[in-house]
């Protein structure tokens, strides 16, 4: 059997993945993340399993091929902290583009919804036996503006919820869906108009700090900011800025731009070193959930399914779907892009019409 290094391995991983890779995959679980210093640990593994908060640098990479690692596996539909240029040519890197949209959206109005109604704050009174109302009062949404930032999949799930709490919907995308059947806007007018801004796009050179200081000078006084995408979609410091200036209304986070640091471990008994995270826990208008929104039964099931079936490709030799390269929509590559060749993206030159050795094996 093939060996796979699973980096940053939890509890919850393992559950679908031990069922579904009995008797495919020896699987080499490991707490560690992946970074230069641990890609050692994957030596005598044909493929890398790993997460959106691995360091999967130049000199990551380079160790893992070294290694004898030839395909990464990413158990994640976000791939920012992959250094493709590195890998071109050396190791092919596969995702999983969609496991559950419904998850993710669903939990970005769980957020909403706890937010604007103060359910945590209500939660922890009536632990104490504090039934009081004072300070939990909230607001309609029916009628209210969503504005929606990003309308893939995970997106337009999003808007469906608000919908059905009867709320006005205005998108932002610089690829508008052709079949929408709402209102797209230009950024600032979403800005300025929405009750509700959610971010649900990926994180880019054009959409890091897509939320910044400008951005929260035009935002209503009682909006409410939901992200369950990317940390640096949003400027923490200004962020932070705007909560204590009273510019906006609250904000519900399931991810921070620093959250490598912090995410995924239990840090009860430290002093977090990270001012500006520690400053919006302790907000009363910010909640901030440890990037939980992809976690449901049915994600986990296809996350790991995704994975397997996109490794099941790789060996097999065959058509790699879920492939991601940075190089073929460059217009670099001699004779456009490999996938329209029924070829893989990160074959090294030499052998662009040749399977790799691992796939041939």
């Amino acid at each position: 059997m093939k060996k796979i290094a699973f980096y940053d391995a939890k509890p919850y991983d393992k559950i679908w993945f031990d069922q579904l890779a009995a008797g495919r995959y020896d699987i080499r679980y490991l707490e560690s993340k992946c970074n230069p210093d641990t890609a050692q640990l994957a030596r005598g593994c044909e493929a890398v399993c790993a997460f959106v908060n691995d360091d999967l640098s130049k000199e990551t990479i380079d160790r893992l091929y070294d290694a004898g690692v030839r395909v990464l596996a990413m158990r994640s539909a976000g791939y920012s902290n992959v250094d493709f240029k590195a890998a071109y040519g050396k190791i092919n890197v596969v995702r999983v583009p969609a496991y559950s949209p419904y998850a993710v959206a669903e939990h970005a109005m769980a957020l909403l919804l706890t937010l604007n109604r103060k359910v945590h704050k209500a939660y922890n009174r009536t632990r104490d036996f504090n039934f009081s109302l004072n300070g939990l009062i909230g607001t309609d949404l029916h009628g209210k503006t969503a504005g929606i930032i990003g309308t893939g999949k995970i997106g337009r799930v999003f808007i469906n919820i608000c919908r059905g709490f009867g709320m006005r919907i205005l998108a932002f995308d610089p690829y508008p869906a052709k079949d929408a059947d709402f209102e797209y806007v230009d950024l600032n007018t979403l800005l300025r108009e929405s009750d509700v801004i959610s971010l649900h796009c990926p994180l880019t050179d054009q959409t890091h700090h897509i939320l910044d200081v400008n951005a929260f000078r035009q935002m209503k006084k009682e909006a409410f900011i939901i992200n369950t995408s990317r940390g640096a979609l949003i400027d923490s410091a200004a962020l932070l800025a705007a909560l204590n200036l009273k510019r906006i209304g609250g904000a519900g986070l399931d991810v921070y731009e620093e959250e490598a640091d912090f995410f995924f471990e239990d840090y009860s008994g430290e002093i977090i070193r990270d001012d500006v995270l520690s400053l919006l826990t302790s907000r009363p208008n910010v909640i901030i959930t440890s990037h939980q929104a992809f976690l449901t039964e049915e994600a986990l099931h296809n996350i790991a399914d995704v994975t397997l079936k996109n490794l099941d490709a790789y060996f097999a030799g065959e058509d790699l779907e879920n492939e991601i390269c940075y190089h073929c929509d460059s217009g670099k590559v001699a004779g456009g892009c490999r996938k329209n060749r029924k070829e893989r993206c990160f074959q090294p030159p030499s052998a662009d019409r040749m399977l790799t050795d691992s796939a041939r094996n």
